[in-house]
Formats: structure tokens, sequence, C-alpha cells
């Protein structure tokens, strides 16, 4: 079996156990884009407490963010974890946001996929999946986002090696799925529950998981 026909074949099962995901959670596509940077190395449920201690105090906005003392942005995103870390990171791509594309979202996004994720990239802090889910996320974009969980998953089925990278494993997507964001977004939203529910790091639910009959 071909690896398009494989990757079909996964993502129409785990389609068909979990039902539509509904991802990205977020106000937007600027809140999604902030999400993006605040996510790394935590869980929703305190990224969503950061974004709501913005929102109260007026500062959810690329002007805003741009304008303020990073310490004072770092204790309004404190419940984030990384807080002085991801204010910095946060600061940076705002900045390169507003300097680049006079804060409108709707011009960044009109920028060539390839070339905007290469400005993405360049941005300080900002890696491979956090670019690729503003990408994907906030823009609409046909730019696929690999996480842990789809490394582990992918790799206990024999479909990617353990010493693949980022890229490899982005192109093994890309290569062979249409090129559509709303497919893109439902399948690595499919995956990461996927992981988070039975192909966990240790002790993984084989027998239980969606995916055991592909193993």
């Amino acid at each position: 079996m071909n690896n398009s026909r494989i990757l079909k074949k996964y993502y129409d099962k785990l389609l068909k156990n979990f039902g539509p995901q509904r991802w990205w959670p977020g106000d937007g596509p600027f809140e999604v884009m902030v999400g993006a940077v605040l996510t790394q190395n935590t869980n929703w449920g305190n990224v969503e407490r950061a974004i709501d201690n913005l929102k109260q105090a007026g500062k959810l906005s690329a002007t805003a963010i741009h304008n303020m003392r990073t310490d004072q942005l770092a204790q309004l995103i404190r419940p984030s974890g990384y807080f002085n870390i991801k204010a910095k990171r946060l600061k940076g791509l705002i900045k390169w946001f507003v300097n680049r594309f006079d804060g409108d979202i709707e011009k960044m996004f009109s920028r060539d996929l390839q070339g905007l994720r290469e400005e993405l990239l360049s941005v300080k802090g900002i890696g491979p999946e956090t670019a690729d889910s503003i990408l994907l996320y906030a823009g609409n974009l046909p730019s696929f986002v690999v996480d842990a969980y789809t490394y582990r998953i992918l790799v206990r089925h024999n479909l990617m090696f353990e010493e693949s990278t980022y890229d490899d494993i982005k192109s093994f997507f890309e290569d062979n799925l249409p090129e559509d964001a709303a497919m893109y977004n439902e399948y690595h939203a499919l995956l990461v529950q996927v992981g988070k529910t039975y192909c966990k790091p240790r002790e993984p639910s084989c027998k239980a998981c969606p995916l055991h009959e592909f193993l």
C-alpha cells in the first residue's frame, strides 16, 4: 500500500472514531497567533488563562503588545509558564508583524506561503512547529504541523525512522496528501488526540487505540 493510501486510511479511521476536533480554539487569527507562541511547552488551559489576562487588561492587540514593556507582558502571560522567555519571543514576533506588515493580519497572510514561512522562522524563538501553527491555524494556509505526538505515532507505526527530522515528517504528509488546509488542520488535531489518549510516551494503550489494526 502506498503512503498516500495509508495516510488516508489513518485519517478516515481517526475521524470516524473521534469526530471533528474543531481546532484551533481562539477568537480570530491574531489571538491564534499569540496562542501559538504561548502554547510552547504547556497545555492549552494555561494559555487560555494568559490570553484572558491580556484581554482583561485591554492588551490583546498588536499595538498594545508592541508598545508594552517586556516585563509587563511577562506578568500578564505568567500562567503560560516560561513567561519571561515567552514575553521576549512574543514581543519579537509582534515587532516583526508590525514592522513588516503594519500589524495587518490580511496583509501578512496574503504573502506567499513559503516566503512567509521563511520569514517567520527568521524571528528569534519561532521554530517550525510554531511557524506552521501560525500559518495553518491563524492563516488557514496548507502547512502541516508536526509535533511530538505526530513523531511518536509515525515512528511506532514504522512510517518514519527515529532519526527523522521535523521537515522529513512534514514532507511525508504534504507529499502524500492533497494540499488542503482544512484536512491538515483536522489531521493534526486527530493525531494529538491519539497521542494524548492512547499513544503515550510510556505504557501506551495500543490495543484500545483506533489505529491498532495498522500496527
